[in-house]
């Protein structure tokens, strides 16, 4: 009689797990839904320094101009007439993100003009132009 006794005490002292693993999942999803990712160019690029240069907030686009006049987003290389369709594409998954174009300091204007132009008329929110701060 004894043995059954200490074996119903046990069982009354274990802690039930489930209500913590559904905060844990809940809070998991939250933080999913909730992020920002940021679309990297691909191409790395030695930025023009400016001393008037600010963090820019939510940007979730990055376009590259390298200095040979190639076009980078999203990890590959683009044709600059394809830019616009590229960054309506990425506007429709995060609407509120903004573009920022890292041109190379030895690139040429001509194409970085293009490449502003395209993300214009795919109408973003907010375009900059990426420098390092003195």
């Amino acid at each position: 009689m004894g043995a059954r006794l200490a074996q119903k005490e046990k069982d009354e002292a274990a802690v039930d797990m489930t209500p913590m693993l559904d905060i844990v999942f809940i809070m998991l999803i939250f933080f999913i839904v909730t992020a920002t990712f940021v679309k990297q160019s691909g191409l790395e690029v030695i930025r023009p320094p400016a001393e008037t240069a600010e963090d820019q907030r939510r940007v979730s686009i990055l376009i590259a101009v390298g200095d040979g006049g190639e076009v980078w987003m999203d990890n590959k290389e683009v044709d600059v007439r394809s830019v616009r369709a590229g960054v309506e594409k990425l506007l429709a998954e995060n609407p509120l993100g903004s573009v920022v174009i890292q041109a190379d300091t030895k690139s040429k204007s001509g194409i970085l003009m293009q490449v502003m132009d395209q993300v214009r008329q795919a109408g973003a929110p907010g375009t900059a132009i990426a420098t390092e701060k003195d």
